[in-house]
């Protein structure tokens, strides 16, 4: 399941910096837009997490990677510090949903983190999606949006990516 795009913007050059222009003909540089990427706690999982990695900075941001069985305070404590522009948890061990939901209330529970995007996807339940998903619950908790397991949650990701608006950054 997931959103409608919230309006698409030009993805940043690859080498940290977008041009922009200044009106004076002189393209001036700014910072690109970071994304963070995490496993969940009970997660031990690193592959997932280097592919999606690799997927979001195609679309021009920089990434920062947790990496696996990250504690929830730890996250909440790395988004508060870093203020990205999107928060992206993937599970394969089955158990996202029941970890999603634990952090995202936490997550939201924050005045700080309460609008910041934030998505889940990979395999969040231990039948593999054949119970109807997880993604309906996930969402009404306050994810975003939910990419259940399968090749064609890739391009449903690719989408929602592009339509994150972007932020001046200096």
């Amino acid at each position: 399941m997931t959103l409608p795009a919230r309006g698409l913007t030009e993805p940043a050059q690859a080498g940290g910096a977008s041009p922009v222009g200044t009106g004076d003909g002189a393209p001036r540089h700014r910072r690109r837009e970071t994304v963070l990427v995490s496993g969940l706690a009970s997660d031990s999982h690193t592959w997932n997490l280097v592919f999606l990695q690799l997927l979001i900075e195609e679309h021009g941001y920089d990434v920062v990677n947790l990496g696996p069985c990250v504690p929830d305070e730890l996250l909440i404590r790395e988004c508060l510090e870093r203020a990205p522009a999107m928060l992206v948890l993937s599970s394969v061990n089955g158990h996202g949903h029941q970890d999603g939901l634990r952090l995202i209330g936490k997550l939201r529970s924050e005045s700080g983190l309460r609008t910041l995007p934030a998505v889940i996807g990979g395999k969040l339940g231990i039948t593999g999606g054949e119970d109807g998903g997880h993604a309906a619950e996930l969402v009404a908790a306050g994810f975003d949006s939910v990419f259940e397991d399968g090749a064609r949650e890739i391009a449903a990701f690719r989408r929602f990516i592009g339509g994150i608006p972007r932020r001046e950054l200096s």
